[in-house]
């Protein structure tokens, strides 16, 4: 049986910004609509998010380290 636990978007959206330190319910809306956003599902009119999903796109988001904002390496 699969117990995977799903957040609404205000959750998702706060899950990101205590564990991140980026993201919000709006910016997970806006994402949502016109794409790049993380995956979600859609139940009883509310999109659900797995927070393993929430971390898997957040992670796509930070770069490499770096010791100066000079640093910036070509893609």
């Amino acid at each position: 049986m699969d117990t995977a636990q799903f957040l609404r978007r205000k959750a998702a959206g706060e899950y990101l910004k205590s564990k991140y330190g980026f993201g919000s319910e709006k910016t997970l809306a806006k994402l949502a609509s016109v794409g790049g956003g993380p995956e979600f599902r859609k139940g009883f009119g509310a999109a659900l998010y797995e927070p393993a999903k929430l971390d898997e796109w957040a992670l796509t988001k930070i770069g490499e380290p770096q010791t100066s904002t000079s640093d910036i390496r070509a893609a």
